[in-house]
């Protein structure tokens, strides 16, 4: 797998690990401001998860496309065109009045995280040398979840004091950070760009890689999505047992489900370092597959809190499990697919996942006209642990049957990731952290 030849641009990391950051904050706080603003009107799970559809669906549908596109055009023309068009889709939406405009806006919205997620995620392993890449990628994604980690708090906090607008501007201009970075950072791939870092034996063509062909990743992405699917009702779910089963503030809300990112971020650096000896991919998939399962256990056990408060350690703890989980599953990715084709690599892992999620979303909704909050909760964590033990068995064959490499197509250099430093990376959260994971477990 192709990394950067010569010195690692840590300039361009960091450059792309603020953008991350920044934008996936705006991300969030969109999201988070949306949700309350209907919770607090009195809309039910069908709107929430309708909102939610919206904002996942294009992800799904535009994978096969967005994927191509962050191969093969320009890196910098893809970061600033679609940093401008959300900034201005978002302006648009802090001014939208009428819930169906709303909705074509938010999936606007998410037409460009779209196509930014893969774009960034397959742009930092070209950036640095083989033996960088963990730290690069626990960089990256702990951006991502610390402006998932901030997305929430900031809404809770605006919208509790100056209602939807001002939280929905704030996030236009967080959009702003992709143009930046586009404009600045010099590593470039997709395209012919010439700022791009060369890399022996590169290809004017992507290699013939197809996820299919590789058993391992397979299972992978479908074990994740299996499970997502399962557990993923209680993104819908938790505002109404946040706020109404528990009582709970708006700024308590943000509170909470910030617990759960915070651990995310403490997962992602924690198992960054536990990934170095973790020298086998059939080992590194089953580690994963462990760590959803814990993550499922303490959506279970959050059923049983009597206050909102009790849910910050519980959750915390979940969402370490849950960063291990995206670093381990991310490092799998960068590990097996061809440089030239990891832009369509993580659009399809991120797709698969997040169209799971889509049957939660809806499930959710529709639970949610018959079904107490809490109640669903526990349901959640039960599916979600029966979800782990249903694709244990076929992916514990998969990974027995797995080579230690990915032979699905011809490597674009010689630089192959070396045995025992094996590149560590994305976390989850609704859309994106990390190098290309989707939204957490809970």
């Amino acid at each position: 797998m192709s990394f950067t030849p010569g010195p690692s641009r840590w300039p361009d990391v960091w450059l792309a690990t603020a953008a991350r950051g920044v934008s996936t904050c705006g991300d969030f706080l969109a999201a988070s401001t949306l949700t309350l603003a209907l919770q607090s009107a009195g809309a039910g799970g069908f709107a929430v998860s309708g909102l939610l559809l919206a904002a996942t669906l294009p992800l799904v549908a535009l994978a096969p496309l967005t994927g191509r596109l962050a191969d093969r055009v320009d890196s910098r023309v893809l970061l600033v065109a679609a940093g401008l068009a959300q900034t201005g889709v978002c302006l648009a939406l802090a001014h939208a009045g009428h819930p169906g405009l709303v909705i074509v806006l938010v999936g606007l919205l998410a037409t460009g995280l779209a196509l930014t997620q893969p774009v960034l995620s397959a742009l930092v392993p070209a950036m640095v040398r083989a033996e960088d890449l963990p730290r690069a990628s626990a960089l990256n994604q702990s951006a991502g979840t610390l402006g998932m980690l901030a997305g929430p708090a900031l809404a809770g906090l605006l919208v509790g004091g100056f209602g939807t607008r001002l939280p929905l501007l704030v996030a236009a201009g967080t959009y702003l950070a992709l143009v930046a970075a586009g404009l600045l950072i010099r590593t470039r791939r997709g395209g012919r760009g010439p700022a791009r870092p060369a890399v022996a034996g590169d290809a004017a063509a992507p290699p013939a890689w197809r996820l299919r062909h590789d058993p391992l990743l397979v299972a992978m992405v479908a074990s994740v999505a299996g499970v997502f699917g399962a557990v993923g009702a209680i993104n819908v779910i938790e505002v109404f047992f946040i706020r109404e089963t528990l009582g709970s503030s708006t700024t308590v809300y943000g509170l909470v489900t910030g617990a759960w990112t915070l651990g995310v971020l403490a997962g992602a650096w924690l198992f960054a370092r536990v990934v170095r000896r973790l020298d086998r991919d059939g080992t590194l998939v089953r580690a994963s597959l462990a760590l959803l399962g814990a993550c499922c256990l303490m959506v279970l056990a959050s059923a049983a809190v009597p206050t909102a408060l009790l849910l910050v350690p519980i959750w915390l703890t979940g969402g370490v499990f849950n960063g291990g989980s995206n670093v381990f599953n991310n490092v799998l990715l960068a590990r097996r697919v061809p440089e030239a084709a990891r832009g369509r690599a993580f659009a399809s892992f991120g797709a698969a996942v997040q169209g799971a999620a889509m049957v939660g979303f809806l499930a959710g909704g529709l639970l949610l006209e018959a079904v107490e909050p809490r109640p669903l909760v526990a349901g959640c964590g039960l599916a979600g642990l029966l979800a782990v033990a249903a694709v244990s068995l076929p992916l514990r064959r998969a990974a027995r049957a797995a080579p230690a490499r990915a032979v699905a197509g011809p490597p674009t250099d010689t630089h192959e990731v070396p045995a025992g430093a094996a590149p560590a990376s994305d976390a989850p959260a609704r859309a994106d952290a990390g190098l290309a994971t989707p939204a957490p477990a809970r």
